[in-house]
């Protein structure tokens, strides 16, 4: 079976050069990488509110974090104020 080329071959590539993962394995590592960034900041905003929210924080401290994790983001939205954090979560 022949695979179609893609974007990021050289990204597999190198991970199967420099890790113990397989052509396969390394494929569905950078997918799920993409997959992981390309999710839309409304949607990061709630998971991760749910997230902290799971592990006992509460709103003041989980907006004050969700600031500098955003930030972060391969491709990061302005800053956003904690009213801003806010409505995303509970519109």
């Amino acid at each position: 079976m022949c695979r179609v080329p893609g974007p990021y071959d050289d990204l597999v590539d190198h991970l199967v050069r420099s890790s113990p993962l397989s052509a396969s394995e390394a494929e569905r590592v950078v997918a799920e990488v993409l997959s992981y960034f390309a999710e839309p900041v409304q949607d990061y905003v709630r998971r991760r509110h749910a997230e902290l929210r799971n592990r006992g924080w509460h709103n003041d401290r989980i907006f004050a974090a969700l600031g500098p994790e955003l930030a972060t983001r391969r491709v990061s939205p302005p800053a956003l104020s904690a009213r801003q954090l806010r409505r995303l979560v509970y519109g």
